[in-house]
């Protein structure tokens, strides 16, 4: 190596050491309620919703990185910030929206788990959701007791897990290049079109990965200012790119999967169904890579999910309690649904659409105070960002509209 040339590969590596905050958030992108909704997507209606994915990745790109953005120039995270300027009423309002939230995330992820321990394992799903909650424990306590890098690396490894179980299939079995390349073109197929659509979004752009990232942002690298906070904004803009690419990878190969293998194939209105579909059109090998794939998504989106849940109580209540006991209180919703032998899949679907109702809030006052030049100064919002931001809220917010008509209407 020149001399030359040992500076630049320096510059990189030291770059490199700073990415890491936004694969943690980007888990939240891949959870069981992924699987679902995109499988079913695929399923029923090929490659017409390839699209949703595509729009709904980027869209997650733009707020990801606004929220980081939050938290490394106010040194805020956003439940912080928006408790400054919350009165208190407004601030318990919110807070239960959003533990309603959390909790919609933890059925999605600790069902997912569940199944997949079932498909591996024949564990019974209600032992697999408690099996799921336990070791979501255990990667908390490396959290809250090793710290946040040790945590990021966990959960990194387990993001590498999910994107190679799910990827396998679109390298075996690849799929029709034109059929992807029309279902670009934004259409719908009916109203059951637009439901699979908005469980789509609300399992891609996460409102606790929202709120998390901001806070993950500001603990790894504090309160930056001058050329150092310029320089871990590019860098975040890196880390967000690399973990949405990645993200928006394997729920494109979870719609691929269904759209080229399971389409009139019977019993994959189920994920034990797709798994047994899979298996049969692919082989016992890819097969057992879904399930470890599903597996690894559920042990790590939950153990996120509740790291989330504890900084959105600690930011808008200043409020703390231990996070194990957070972890268990948010836990037993999904047991009870696991117990009273509800249908799994059919449960991680409904999780995504409560979801998607809960994006809004997280949405809104992100781009509020983003664009807020008192608050970010020299870092605001450029106008077009700006736009863009408020145009994606706007979105999320009408096809929440016409999901709940169609919702009421049957």
């Amino acid at each position: 190596m020149t001399e030359a040339a040992r500076p630049k590969l320096a510059r990189v590596r030291a770059g490199g050491a700073l990415l890491g905050p936004a694969f943690v958030a980007a888990i939240a992108y891949v959870d069981p309620g992924n699987v679902a909704a995109n499988v079913s997507a695929g399923a029923q209606f090929g490659y017409l919703l390839v699209w949703v994915i595509v729009a709904a990745n980027l869209m997650a790109a733009l707020v990801q990185y606004l929220s980081a953005k939050l938290g490394l120039v106010t040194g805020m995270s956003l439940p912080e910030a928006m408790r400054e300027r919350t009165p208190r009423a407004g601030r318990l309002a919110y807070w239960a929206q959003a533990e309603l939230v959390a909790v919609a995330t933890d059925l999605a992820e600790v069902v997912g788990g569940a199944i997949a321990l079932n498909l591996l394992f024949r564990l019974p799903l209600l032992a697999g959701g408690v099996i799921t909650g336990v070791v979501s424990m255990g990667l908390l306590v490396v959290q809250d007791k090793g710290g946040q890098r040790p945590f990021e690396r966990v959960i990194t490894g387990l993001l590498a897990v999910i994107a190679i179980g799910f990827l396998a299939s679109v390298f075996v079995e690849p799929p029709d290049a034109a059929g992807v390349a029309g279902g670009l073109l934004p259409r719908f197929q009916g109203s059951e079109s637009v439901l699979i659509a908005a469980a789509m979004l609300g399992a891609t752009v996460m409102p606790h990965a929202v709120y998390l990232h901001s806070g993950l942002a500001r603990d790894r690298h504090g309160h930056p200012e001058g050329g150092r906070l310029k320089r871990l904004l590019k860098i975040t803009r890196v880390d967000v790119g690399l973990a949405m690419l990645l993200a928006g990878a394997v729920n494109l190969s979870m719609l691929l999967l269904a759209a080229t293998n399971l389409q009139g194939v019977a019993g994959v209105d189920s994920i034990e169904g797709v798994h047994t579909a899979v298996g049969q059109a692919l082989g016992s090998g890819v097969a057992l890579l879904f399930a470890l794939g599903l597996l690894a998504s559920g042990l790590a989106s939950t153990s996120v999910g509740a790291y989330a849940g504890a900084m959105i109580m600690q930011g808008l209540l200043r409020k703390r309690i231990p996070i194990l006991l957070r972890r268990l209180i948010t836990l037993a919703p999904a047991i009870v649904v696991l117990a009273l032998g509800a249908d799994p899949s059919r449960a991680l679907v409904v999780s995504q659409v409560v979801l998607s109702f809960g994006i809004p809030f997280a949405l809104i006052p992100l781009v509020r105070l983003t664009s807020d030049r008192g608050l970010l100064g020299d870092a605001v919002n450029h106008r077009v960002t700006t736009v863009l931001a408020w145009a994606v809220a706007g979105i999320v917010v009408v096809l929440n509209v016409v999901l709940l008509w169609l919702t009421f209407a049957g």
